[in-house]
């Protein structure tokens, strides 16, 4: 794992050598600039070793042709049959490195072309001297970062805002509507950013640029919707059998390194999944999880069950609060763009923790959106059904109703139920089904309820929203099923723009690298081939998955309601964080700002103080752009 960045146009060296020191973290262990002042272009990487930790693997990287030079952040999994097939071509070798694979790829059978048998995590860019073309690209899934956009008179590319941020003529301009998109959201989706004039490149997308020329659109050069049902029609025992083998291989793929490895374990079913899968290949595997003393949020003993069975080395730490809330102030540096996504605080825990023992570690992102693990993909499909006849100025009656309810009045009614089928956090589930009642289609449904913010347009001074890929409903895949599309949805939309931001950032802090085996490309479009009775079955989530999962560990390890990964911000906020909060929240500092309107702000924490459930998380956002933007030392260019 790595740090890139560079520069197209009229290039400042010591100013790429400040901006590639400001990646350090995300590459501790080397650093290396190549440019050419008369071509205008100036590449740097800093390098976290973890295959091929000699010389020869170091960047920026040039083929042995000469012709292009190669930055690159990832891993290719699948470096070791591309190197045979190229050495069949008549390719020598210099290293051993999947860097070195990756630019004799592209110099033998051109980038995309090359990208088509490629399957990693990776963001890189390529210089092609002959051409004097730039070429950037990023993995199928979004694992791995890049922003670009122009700077000063010029062109210039980072894995981080943070180094673009060092190059002489950054705008610092804060794009108003990106911050709409933010509080609804909680982060801020590709293509957008924070800043008005940098970008995000797309999922499995190239771009090429070249001097003094405009960059052009970005072109996708795979998509999750082409490997959409109907797939290879398999029996429940075949699909069974398949994903197992082809889990343990993509495992054993992503358990090459020369540096210690290890993976993260919660104990829920994808985590144990990976683990199980790890184990399977006979290899000795070390396991972290963190514990919270707060009950409701603690899955270490969970994590300590299954990690006993497998029999994995295991590490466990306890976080008290004292320990999370320091980390707070930190967030704004570690995520480097607003981001509101709570679970980022045990995230980089449990990585800080792997990080002290491991320089790799697997983890099971991927699963939820894959293979149908959220709740909502089983209920908001009935619901959908049952309220389409109502009118819809009666459902939104109805949720005005349902929502007038406080949360904590729903828990008090939840817990007159046995405690067998009690709904855990019972009043946010109903405040998040009333919210999906005015939706008309899934997608819409969908995004209600991935909403924080209701109408964030008017808590932005002069925002308006953008379209996203949630909103345009040209954009949809081309599925009739409701659960199926939500999935798709999810995974090219919440996935990449919130689950793998967090990981990347929160892991890299540390200087982490992490890997995700359900999200290898065989993985992927064979999951998105799966009708949806093989997701799931008779009200179960993630069918297959457990299937698979009972080979290894019994089902009565893993087998509990979904908790997800969280941390009590509505209790913090009341207690420990209150100071914190109250200083951000300030009406005139917020009015100083001159970016959000500080009425509805104001209303949301007055009633947050009072003890009205479903406000923290809409004042997280406000809370981690505040922090964010102070963190940047003042409100910057409105």
């Amino acid at each position: 794992m790595c740090g890139i960045v560079g520069q197209l146009g009229d290039i400042d060296p010591p100013a790429v050598e400040a901006a590639t020191n400001r990646l350090h973290h995300r590459g501790p262990d080397d650093r290396g600039i190549w440019f050419d002042t008369a071509a205008g272009v100036a590449l740097g990487h800093t390098r976290l070793a973890v295959i091929d930790l000699s010389p020869t693997g170091a960047q920026p990287m040039v083929s042995a042709d000469g012709n292009l030079v190669l930055v690159y952040n990832g891993e290719i999994y699948n470096f070791a049959a591309l190197r045979s097939e190229l050495e069949r071509r008549g390719v020598r070798f210099r290293g051993d490195a999947d860097t070195e694979v990756l630019v004799e790829a592209f110099a033998t059978w051109g980038i995309e072309p090359a990208l088509q048998r490629v399957d990693g995590m990776f963001a890189f860019a390529v210089w092609d001297r002959g051409r004097r073309e730039l070429t950037l690209g990023r993995d199928r899934m979004g694992e791995k970062p890049l922003y670009y956009g122009k700077v000063g008179n010029g062109f210039a590319f980072a894995s981080e805002l943070r180094a673009l941020q060092a190059l002489p003529g950054f705008d610092n301009e804060i794009d108003r509507d990106s911050l709409t998109l933010f509080l609804r959201h909680k982060y801020v989706p590709a293509p957008y950013s924070i800043f008005r004039r940098i970008s995000k490149l797309p999922q499995a997308s190239t771009l090429t640029v070249r001097r003094n020329a405009a960059p052009g659109t970005p072109s996708p050069y795979w998509s999750l919707f082409d490997h959409l049902p109907p797939g290879d029609p398999l029996s429940p025992d075949e699909a069974v059998d398949h994903f197992a083998d082809l889990l343990i291989e993509m495992v054993r793929q992503r358990m090459v390194a020369d540096v210690p490895l290890g993976a993260f374990l919660s104990g829920g079913v994808d985590s144990s999944l990976v683990t199980a899968a790890m184990t399977a290949t006979g290899a000795d595997v070390k396991t972290y999880t963190i514990g919270l003393t707060e009950s409701a949020f603690d899955e270490s003993e969970d994590a300590r069950r299954v990690a006993k069975h497998l029999g994995t080395d295991h590490t466990e730490m306890e976080v008290t609060p004292a320990m999370a809330l320091a980390l707070v102030p930190e967030l704004p540096h570690i995520y480097d763009e607003p981001f509101a996504d709570s679970s980022q605080i045990p995230t980089h825990l449990v990585s800080k923790l792997a990080r002290d023992h491991v320089t790799v570690a697997l983890s099971g992102d991927g699963g939820d959106e894959l293979f149908g693990g959220y709740n909502r993909y089983v209920w908001a499909p009935r619901l959908l059904r049952r309220m389409r006849p109502i009118p819809s100025p009666l459902r939104r009656a109805v949720s005005k109703a349902m929502t007038a309810v406080p949360e904590r009045s729903w828990d008090a009614v939840a817990k007159l139920v046995p405690q067998a089928s009690r709904p855990r956090l019972a009043g946010m589930k109903v405040h998040k089904a009333a919210r999906a009642l005015v939706g008309d289609t899934d997608v819409a449904m969908l995004r209600r309820l991935t909403t924080h913010w209701d109408e964030p347009a008017a808590l932005v001074i002069g925002g308006t929203e953008p379209t996203t890929a949630l909103s345009d409903a040209t954009t949809w895949p081309p599925i009739a099923d409701p659960a199926l599309r939500m999935m798709t949805m999810d995974a090219i939309t919440y996935l990449p723009d919130d689950i793998l931001v967090k990981l990347d950032r929160a892991a890299m802090a540390v200087s982490l690298e992490t890997r995700a085996p359900l999200l290898a490309t065989p993985i992927v479009e064979f999951a998105a081939g799966l009708p949806l009775d093989l997701r799931i079955r008779g009200g179960e989530t993630k069918w297959l998955l457990r299937a698979v999962l009972d080979r290894w560990v019994p089902r009565h390890l893993i087998d509990r309601p979904k908790a997800g990964f969280g941390v009590p911000i509505d209790e913090w906020l009341r207690g420990p964080l209150r100071s914190w909060a109250a200083d951000l929240l300030d009406p005139g500092l917020i009015g100083a700002d001159g970016f959000l309107n500080h009425l509805p702000i104001t209303r949301a924490w007055n009633e947050h103080l009072d003890g009205e459930g479903g406000q923290e998380f809409k004042l997280w956002d406000v809370l981690m752009f505040q922090a964010w933007l102070h963190d940047r030392g003042g409100a910057g260019t409105a």
